[in-house]
């Protein structure tokens, strides 16, 4: 049994394989080429690892049971990403039009979905470039000796160190005060920073520079932005497999805590985290492969990229955990020494009496001999595990955890400059498909004169979206930008994802679909793809986006503020938003959830009101 939804005039708005190939021949759409395959590979490489990979992939596997993450992401990877993958590919490919000109060419009233993805490219492009601004800022300070977060500044009389960097840490306190000036609310603006707005300004100036003619200047940079982060990362996992406690990091990454696998929350982030691996519903997909050849295997491209996407992952996790384990080391055996040093003092013993191997001995006798003096001593509770369960997320674990182990490698400011320099790449390589996202779109709906050139409307984009996200540069911005992480690209994504499957296959028709891959490729699509396609891959998405909206509703909002008043300092302190953050959530994950059925109903209205 065939389920396919009337869609008439369809033959009439796609181009049939003769004209595809006529069209390849003569160039007649006029629509800019890939220099060569590994040009295409390599953008479509860079889109995908982002600075996410980095940070928030590491982030998932360690609250998420270390190994036992990355089950359910790889399982993931296969049955809702690959299949996802392909079918932007092809569709793109198929087509030869940006993610609103595909949808609209399938069913008018199906421009919604590349409404949606063009508002989740903009949306996410703001604050991406806003995390490069800060490593901008972060990478003009790493050319000095000492790096400047490695010590405490002075306090205005210069008589001693400041307070608030005491009882903090020194890394703590470059990145949420000298660096953000954090307010102790999202609702306290606190004015602009200045620094941070010559940073933005810059990192804008970049991004329209690199992608100011499309492809044929975007896809020339990807060459460095794509494949340095990869000898950087490669340095990085060298240098870190020899420090002290990276084997301990290492380990507790691959150690699987199984009762996770369990978990509806462990399945549902893994489900989430390969939207953004892959990049999925951002429209940039769909608009690279449709620069392609019609014959070219977009099948293998998938294949390729899903392998590249899952090895990067582990790849980074482990650069990653060999410093988060060299950290912990270096954390724990200073905790053994203060032990150590006020035992001595107390029991007025020998230097070398107690060492940090003999610790655990030594303690466990002094305490059974003298239980009341060692009670009055408040030593510190050193425990290696959680050291290393130390959770920071986003941000935090690039601009806290790695500048704090950074600090401590000899050569410190040669490894910051090269860390820095890596995520600088890994973000503009992403917001090269986020731009692309936005700009192609744009065209597609004639919103401005269709004699405005390519670089006029990236130009404008950028503008725009620099004056926008001047709300990041208030001493409030880091709030603004975990926020927009949190909602920009959750809901929607999964919301875009969803109709995307169901308008190939229930709309645009699976049996034309998997002709047009014959026609390109050569040969009809496997048993795994049609499965997945028609039902497993859309059940995936369907459940994660509910399980995920039902969490959420019973969850209540709360964000974490860096508050030196308040009673958890100098931890980051858990608060609740203002009430006026749903009118925010709307706009930033509601209208563009919601920008396909509105679409399908102003247009049905709109076409009924002609016919009267």
């Amino acid at each position: 049994m065939k389920l396919q939804l009337p869609n008439p005039g369809l033959e009439h708005r796609i181009p049939n394989y003769d004209e595809l190939e006529k069209m390849e021949k003569e160039e007649a759409d006029g629509r800019p080429q890939w220099d060569n395959k590994a040009q295409y590979i390599l953008t479509c490489v860079g889109f995908c690892i982002g600075l996410g990979n980095v940070w928030r992939f590491p982030y998932l596997c360690q609250s998420h049971g270390g190994g036992a993450f990355l089950i359910p992401y790889l399982i993931l990877l296969v049955l809702e990403g690959m299949p996802l993958l392909l079918m932007e590919f092809a569709i793109g490919q198929r087509l030869r039009k940006g993610s609103v000109g595909v949808w609209r060419a399938i069913n008018p009233y199906l421009t919604g979905i590349g409404i949606a993805s063009m508002l989740v490219s903009f949306l996410v492009g703001l604050y991406y470039n806003t995390l490069i601004a800060w490593i901008l800022w972060y990478l003009l300070n790493s050319f000095q000796e000492p790096l400047p977060w490695t010590q405490c500044p002075l306090n205005e009389n210069r008589t001693e160190f400041v307070p608030e960097c005491q009882q903090s840490s020194t890394v703590d306190y470059f990145f949420y005060r000298e660096t953000l000036n954090s307010s102790a609310s999202i609702a306290e603006s606190g004015g602009i920073q200045w620094p941070m707005v010559v940073c933005l300004l810059t990192a804008w100036t970049i991004v329209a520079i690199c992608c100011i003619r499309g492809i044929s200047t975007s896809g020339k940079a990807v060459y460095v932005t794509a494949i340095l982060p990869y000898i950087v990362l490669g340095i990085f996992l060298i240098r870190g497999a020899t420090l002290k406690g990276a084997v301990s990091g290492i380990k507790f990454l691959f150690t699987p805590d199984v009762e996770e696998l369990i978990k509806p929350t462990t399945w549902l982030d893994a489900g989430a985290q390969v939207f953004y691996a892959f990049g999925l519903a951002w429209g940039g997909l769909i608009s690279f492969s449709s620069y392609n050849p019609v014959h070219n295997n977009c099948v293998q491209d998938a294949v390729i990229l899903s392998v590249v996407t899952g090895l990067t992952s582990v790849y980074a996790a482990l650069v990653t955990y060999s410093i988060i384990g060299f950290r912990a080391t270096e954390k724990y055996d200073t905790c053994i020494t203060e032990n150590i040093v006020r035992l001595l003092n107390t029991f007025d013993l020998p230097e070398d009496n107690i060492t940090s191997s003999s610790y655990d001995t030594a303690f466990n006798h002094l305490n059974s001999s003298y239980p009341d003096v060692i009670l009055g001593l408040d030593l510190r509770t050193c425990d290696m595990q959680k050291l290393l369960s130390e959770g920071v997320e986003g941000t935090g674990l690039a601009f806290i955890v790695f500048t704090e182990a950074i600090t401590k490698m000899p050569g410190s400011p040669i490894w910051s400059v090269l860390f820095f320099i890596m995520l600088l790449c890994l973000g503009l390589s992403t917001l090269f498909g986020n731009i692309e996202g936005v700009v192609v779109p744009l065209k597609d709906l004639r919103i401005f004169p269709k004699k405005w050139p390519h670089e006029a409307l990236t130009g404008l984009t950028c503008v725009v979206s620099f004056i926008i996200c001047l709300l990041f540069t208030q001493s409030s911005g880091l709030y603004w930008v975990t926020f927009f992480d949190n909602f920009a690209g959750s809901v929607p994504l999964l919301t875009i994802g969803l109709f995307e499957m169901i308008a190939v296959v229930y709309i645009y028709g699976i049996d034309r679909f998997n002709k047009d891959i014959e026609f390109m490729v050569g040969h009809k699509p496997s048993i795994f793809w049609q499965v997945t396609w028609r039902v497993i891959s859309p059940l995936i998405v369907l459940v994660i986006l509910v399980f995920y909206l039902v969490t959420q509703a019973q969850q209540k909002l709360t964000y974490q503020v860096w508050d030196p008043d308040s009673e958890e300092f100098p931890a980051l302190a858990s608060v609740e938003y203002p009430s006026w953050i749903n009118a925010a959530i709307f706009l930033v994950a509601g209208v563009p959830s919601l920008a396909v059925p509105v679409y399908t109903i102003c247009r049905l209205i709109y076409v009924s009101c002609r016919k009267k």
